[in-house]
């Protein structure tokens, strides 16, 4: 008679959830910089018009046309004051129910749950404390001496593959422990593909 073979069980699950159009309803990281200033924001679509134009037409990368964007609206921005307007923000955030069941299923297991997101630290921090995530892998804005923001990121923009290896450098690969993603875009795929069980778009692809 023939033995089965044993494969050891994960010694740990992780639950990585995307969060614009995943977790919310709509993304959040021009809310949120209309929230800081409607002038603010329209001075800075003007003036960042042509890399915005060309990232349409792809001719920049996504990271560019962003880079931009952020140096326009936010560069000198205090990141006190971001924080104490971000913590006040982000509970009006419209959310997913079916979505935040599934990461409340994910707490109650004990799983760790990561919010992995292209959106940028400035609001992200306090999104992760108000959910209860356990850790949050995102867009890093970049700080100066006197606290105020560069309008740089620090280190790259955190989509598509950028996700799956800032995951991959902090928790090693997804054969060391049995991943769970969550996603809606194109952004996500890598994660997607890397998980042994997924939802796209609010549908399991991975059961």
């Amino acid at each position: 008679m023939a033995t089965q073979t044993q494969f050891p069980a994960p010694t740990r699950v992780i639950a990585a959830f995307d969060f614009d159009g995943t977790l919310t309803q709509r993304d959040t990281f021009i809310p949120f910089l209309a929230h800081l200033s409607w002038v603010g924001l329209l001075a800075a679509f003007m003036r960042t018009a042509p890399a915005l134009t060309a990232f349409a037409l792809r001719l920049r990368s996504n990271e560019d046309a962003k880079q931009s964007l952020c140096r326009a609206a936010l560069r000198g921005r205090s990141r006190t004051e971001l924080a104490r307007i971000a913590r006040a923000w982000v509970h009006t955030i419209p959310l997913r129910p079916a979505l935040i069941e599934r990461l409340r299923w994910h707490q109650q297991r004990g799983d760790r749950c990561v919010l992995v997101s292209a959106s940028p630290d400035i609001y992200l921090d306090d999104v992760a404390r108000y959910l209860g995530f356990d850790d949050l892998i995102c867009t890093r804005m970049a700080v100066d001496a006197q606290g105020r923001l560069t309008g740089d990121f620090d280190g790259h923009n955190c989509w598509g593959p950028e996700k799956l290896r800032r995951l991959t450098e902090r928790y090693g690969g997804p054969d060391q422990y049995e991943l769970h993603a969550y996603g809606d875009s194109r952004g996500d795929q890598w994660l997607i593909d890397a998980a042994q069980h997924a939802w796209y778009r609010g549908q399991a692809v991975k059961p």
